[in-house]
C-alpha cells in the first residue's frame, strides 16, 4: 500500500476525514488511522513501537519517528488503514 494514496491519487486530509479516519498531528507529518479497515495484523506495532503502541493514549505520536521511517511502516499496512500527509514545505 501507499500510505499517502488512494486508488494511486494522492490522498488530503479532507478526502481521509470523510472516509472516518482520524488525525494524529505530528509537527512535520500527520498520521490517520480508520479503525474500521483495520486487520490488526500489527506491521505499525512491530515496526516503529516509539509511534505506534497499543494502549497508550494518543497510541499514535508521529513526532516520535522521522518522516522517513514512519512513511516506510505505514507503507506496510496491508489494508490501508493508516495513512499520512507531510506537512507544507518539509
Amino acid at each position: 500500500m501507499e500510505g499517502n494514496k488512494i486508488n494511486h491519487e494522492v490522498v488530503n486530509e479532507e478526502e481521509l476525514l470523510s472516509l472516518g479516519y482520524r488525525k494524529y498531528t505530528g509537527e512535520k507529518m500527520d498520521i490517520y488511522y480508520n479503525k474500521d479497515i483495520c486487520a490488526h495484523i500489527g506491521n505499525c506495532v512491530r515496526g516503529k513501537k516509539e509511534v505506534f503502541e497499543v494502549g497508550r493514549r494518543p497510541w499514535i505520536i508521529p513526532d516520535n519517528g522521522d518522516n522517513e521511517t514512519n512513511a516506510r511502516v505505514i507503507n506496510t499496512c496491508p489494508t490501508g488503514a493508516l495513512k499520512f500527509i507531510y506537512k507544507e514545505g518539509i
